[in-house]
């Protein structure tokens, strides 16, 4: 949770506790080891001290546990109705646990409350972005800068908004201008990078880097400037330099991450022993029968929008986005995955329900099919078929040393921990093709794969095949794809309102020299590809 709300304790602090005092001191110095015990000790000779309670739920939020945040701030707000600080808390604590209707609910209320507040008509924004109300988060940026308009941080969100909805030139512009306003703010930099298609000028390349040398520059910044720096140079065809920005961005990236390479593969092999031949088999009928949704997965950057643009420009299909709900849906089963051999036929229809009932909120058409394109969902195939075996579900495929690389160049704004290392990044690779060429063994033909060189090679081949598996007929608009005005929000967005191009298919040669620990992180998937070994 953002440090912004306790900032505003500082001018007040003499009218608290000491130890209070000294608690919310050390949050906005961002110890929170030093903070906890602390708020522990206050709470416990004042419990119901909602000044207190509202700091701890700012801690819990800080670390992750926004559940138990959410817990905190409801019960400060049942002791204090009119406790305004603590329901913006609330309202961004929802929204960070992808409840963006109940934060904004809420934010109605706080907005009433301090109307003139830009950091809360911020987060209404976001919320509506990620509701997919695109104008009406940008009408609310607009307002926002018309009234404030010194703030880089949300011209850059701003930006995000404008080119998600296509509007690349006013996103550029918004970027370009919160780059005036903070010229070490990296994550607009790396915005103006992850377009695919910008290219920095030398006047660019100076300023980044005397921003990376500015003192105090924060990790976050640091990282950042990095990754736009390597792509900047990419462009240059300066491959050595480029890639040692990449190299020290993920590195430092990777420092703030609790990825473990082997955990992951333990849950492929649990996995695997789970959901056998006979174990499908014998829920065969059982689930959700509605062929509404159509799930593409597979790895990051391998072609999953591209596909998602493809099927959402025919007349039977709505696009919506990386819908986070069939994670939440398989995290409540524990322990997984082996807790889904406890669902009886009920439950795994009612999990079908419910994951229709949830992802309604994303659907603004009466198209009868739907797409949730959350790669990542790769892991949850034998579960997505158990509940809702009418569901389409399409593997998007690139070459590895391809795919991996492009995933080492992104920096993706959540999630995604594998993509820091070149080693994590091919033993994710590979764990990826094992569980997949599992399920095409014990579920032959259920999973549609597209390979992406192929769909460049032979597109209306392979478009014409994919529409077959999902029971559409041929539409041109399939093929015209790039003419789609749909939003997207994926870093492809832009890349994806062009025609199939082949350059990607090649970029990670450039780099080759450097990619050793991933081949041999990779191994026999390498050599196998596009079969599994």
């Amino acid at each position: 949770m953002a440090n912004v709300t306790t900032s505003s304790w500082l001018a007040r602090l003499g009218q608290y506790h000491p130890r209070l005092v000294e608690a919310a001191l050390a949050m906005n110095e961002n110890d929170l080891p030093r903070a906890e015990p602390l708020l522990r000790a206050q709470l416990k000779e004042f419990p119901f001290d909602v000044a207190s309670i509202r700091l701890f739920a700012e801690l819990a939020g800080r670390i992750g546990r926004y559940k138990d945040s959410e817990n905190l701030l409801r019960r400060a707000l049942e002791l204090s109705p009119s406790f305004t600080a603590a329901r913006a808390n609330l309202a961004l604590v929802l929204y960070r646990q992808s409840r963006p209707e109940e934060a904004i609910a809420e934010l109605d209320r706080v907005i009433a409350d301090e109307p003139d507040h830009a950091g809360h008509a911020n987060l209404q924004a976001a919320a509506l972005s990620r509701l997919g109300d695109f104008e009406d988060a940008i009408a609310v940026y607009a307002d926002v800068l018309e009234r404030a308009p010194g703030q880089p941080r949300v011209w850059m969100s701003y930006g995000h908004v404008l080119k998600t909805v296509g509007r690349l030139e006013e996103g550029i512009a918004a970027y370009r201008r919160s780059i005036e306003l903070m010229p070490t703010l990296g994550e607009s930099w790396w915005s103006l990078a992850n377009l695919k298609t910008y290219r920095f000028s030398t006047e660019d390349i100076a300023v980044m880097q005397a921003a990376l040398k500015a003192p105090e520059l924060a990790p976050e910044d640091r990282f950042h400037l990095d990754f736009a720096l390597g792509k900047a140079f990419e462009d240059r065809g300066e491959a050595k330099t480029a890639f040692v920005h990449y190299r020290d961005g993920n590195a430092l990236r990777r420092k703030q991450l609790d990825y473990d390479a082997d955990e992951a593969a333990g849950h492929v092999d649990r996995s695997i022993a789970l959901y056998s031949a006979q174990f499908l088999g014998e829920r065969s009928g059982q689930g959700c029968t509605a062929p509404d949704p159509i799930f593409i997965l597979g790895m990051p950057r391998a072609g999953s929008t591209l596909i998602e643009q493809i099927l959402a420009s025919h007349s039977m299909v709505e696009g919506t986005m990386e819908l986070p709900d069939l994670p939440a849906l398989a995290r409540r089963q524990r322990p997984y995955p082996e807790a889904v051999a406890d669902l009886g036929a009920d439950a795994l229809r009612e999990l079908g329900e419910e994951f229709l009932q949830r992802t309604r909120i994303h659907r603004k058409t009466d198209r009868p099919f739907y797409i949730d394109k959350l790669p990542n969902n790769w892991v949850h195939t034998p579960f997505i078929h158990l509940i809702l075996p009418g569901a389409k579900i399409i593997d998007a495929r690139r070459h590895p040393l391809g795919c991996c690389f492009s995933n080492f160049k992104q920096h993706f704004a959540r999630g995604q921990g594998f993509s820091y290392d070149l080693t994590d990044m091919g033993r994710y690779y590979a764990d990826y093709v094992r569980l997949m060429a599992h399920v095409d063994r014990v579920m032959p033909g259920r999973v549609h794969r597209v390979i992406y060189e192929r769909m460049v090679d032979n597109t209306e081949g392979e478009v014409r095949a994919l529409l077959d598996y999902c029971g559409l007929p041929f539409e041109e608009a399939c093929l015209q794809f790039y003419r789609t005005e749909r939003a997207v929000r994926t870093p492809s967005s832009e890349q994806v309102r062009q025609p199939i191009y082949r350059e990607g298919t090649e970029a990670w040669k450039f780099f080759d020299p450097w990619l050793a620990p991933l081949r041999e992180a990779l191994g026999a998937v390498l050599e196998c590809y596009p079969e599994a070994p």
